[in-house]
């Protein structure tokens, strides 16, 4: 979260949470390891290092979210409401972004590795699908 947009959620008195400066400062990670488990998967298991970081990113996006329907329903300057969709929007894009690079990193590299030509091709249409 940049400094002038945690100052513009304090400005307009929109709930935020503090914890997101300080992940972002200290990057932590964290890991897991899951099988796949759909009737198409070879059975192979690999580990996520973002798991932890993205729920935390949601549940904040969510927290922002709803801080934004009130300001709604509250009646807020259209404006203000337009600025904090953005930053929502802003916020999802990132999270995506999380997504992709830790599924690359370990669900593709494993895939290539199996010769698992069906996990590619879901992920070239999860790519067509996250840039529309």
């Amino acid at each position: 979260m940049a400094q002038t947009e945690h100052d513009r959620l304090h400005e307009l008195g929109i709930a935020h949470n503090h914890e997101a400066m300080h992940e972002h400062i200290h990057g932590h990670e964290h890991s897991h390891e899951h099988a796949h488990t759909d009737e198409n998967a070879h059975g192979h298991t690999h580990s996520h290092t973002q798991t932890k970081a993205v729920l935390n990113r949601l549940s904040r996006i969510i927290g922002h979210l709803e801080s934004v329907k009130r300001m709604v329903a509250d009646g807020r300057d259209c404006s203000e409401v337009l600025v904090q969709l953005a930053a929502v929007d802003s916020a999802v894009k990132s999270v995506s972004r999380v997504v992709m690079k830790d599924h690359i990193q370990h669900c593709i590299v494993d895939a290539v590795k199996d010769n698992d030509t069906e996990t590619l091709d879901k992920l070239n249409e999860a790519i067509d699908r996250f840039i529309k």
